[in-house]
């Protein structure tokens, strides 16, 4: 999985308005219409959200007579989630290792003031 295609997802992702839409879409698919009228913004500002997701490839457009619907593409979802499980894996195993660490460094510390006191 490119690191490029990732940051798209997530730059997408980053904007409320977005993932708004995302939100909506994963519900069902919609007209650019649709997903505009909870929305005090024009037609060509929703547009313009919609093709940083379409970029990204969260989102589909097709055309139906004089409407373009709008798909969320759930795979692009799945990317970004098996991305976020990766990174959870190795800090997890790096927050291990540091533990370890730290209770290795407490046992030499309790035998070191032990000998001291001896």
């Amino acid at each position: 999985m490119a690191a490029i295609h990732v940051n798209r997802i997530f730059h997408a992702l980053a904007d409320r308005t977005r993932c708004e839409l995302v939100q909506r879409l994963a519900r069902s698919e919609c007209t650019v219409g649709e997903l505009a009228e909870p929305y005090d913004m024009s037609l060509p500002a929703i547009t313009k959200h919609l093709n940083v997701l379409e970029d990204a490839g969260l989102v589909s457009k097709r055309r139906s007579g004089k409407f373009i619907i709008c798909q969320l593409k759930l795979q692009q979802l799945n990317v970004a989630s098996r991305w976020i499980e990766k990174q959870k894996a190795y800090w997890q195993n790096q927050l291990d290792s540091f533990d370890e660490y730290l209770s290795e460094q407490q046992k030499l510390s309790k035998k070191r003031k032990r000998k001291k006191n001896e």
